[in-house]
């Protein structure tokens, strides 16, 4: 099975000879490439979606991969038991549900060795919810599909740290690693905060003044880590 580039990428942080779930698996594409290039020893694929189920239960039928991926309809970790999985994958969704998913039972999600996460928004309040709550990020990618960029947190149950604020937003392992993308990442989030600055030019309201003084600090900060990137 052809992933897309984003699928690929969540998959490849999936270690040999593990367990996992699949969160919000949408039509099962994960699980079935993870079992096809014997990645994994078995996989769960959980979707909240009745429709999304029924897919994933065609295309696993479809691939004879019934008794290697388990389906289950269920919101979050609530269909998983403690103990079952060493890796979960939750993709594809806001970074503040990811957060309330991996906070809602902590006593489950304390079993968890594994966690790929990859947020469609909020990537910096998942970060900060990560660092806070005995999670150390081992590893990021950087995906861009169409005109959409895509971030991908590898984490594990330990204590990590971040010695500048803007860490929350840009992961400094995408700086360590120098991802080919994160120039243009950086350029796209300034001439977003950009924009907004000019659209707030003339409110001069307390909360308007607030936010910009909160966003002309966000841009300096971006193009420290700009100049930073681009110095190397």
């Amino acid at each position: 099975m052809n992933l897309s580039n984003r699928l690929k990428k969540i998959a490849d942080f999936v270690p040999n000879n593990s367990i996992v779930a699949d969160i919000g698996c949408d039509h099962g594409y994960i699980p079935i490439y993870l079992i096809k290039n014997n990645i994994s020893k078995k996989v769960i694929a959980v979707d909240i979606s009745e429709n999304s189920i029924e897919k994933t239960i065609e295309n696993v039928k479809n691939n004879n991969l019934e008794e290697d991926i388990e389906i289950r309809i269920g919101d979050g970790l609530d269909k998983i038991l403690p103990f079952e999985i060493d890796t979960v994958i939750i993709a594809g969704m806001g970074g503040l549900l990811i957060r309330d998913i991996l906070d809602k039972d902590k006593v489950k999600t304390n079993t968890i060795s594994n966690f790929i996460l990859q947020p469609n928004i909020a990537s910096k309040e998942l970060r900060e919810y990560l660092y806070e709550n005995n999670f150390e990020i081992i590893d990021e990618e950087l995906v861009k599909e169409g005109d959409k960029f895509y971030e991908i947190i590898y984490a594990k149950a330990g204590k990590g740290f971040v010695t500048k604020d803007i860490y929350y937003e840009i992961g400094e392992k995408l700086i360590i690693k120098e991802n080919p993308l994160l120039s243009e990442f950086i350029n796209y989030k300034i001439k977003v905060v950009e924009e907004i600055l000019l659209e707030l030019k003339d409110v001069e309201t307390e909360k308007a003044v607030k936010r910009k003084k909160e966003l002309n600090k966000n841009l300096i900060e971006l193009k420290e880590v700009l100049l930073e990137i681009e110095g190397n």
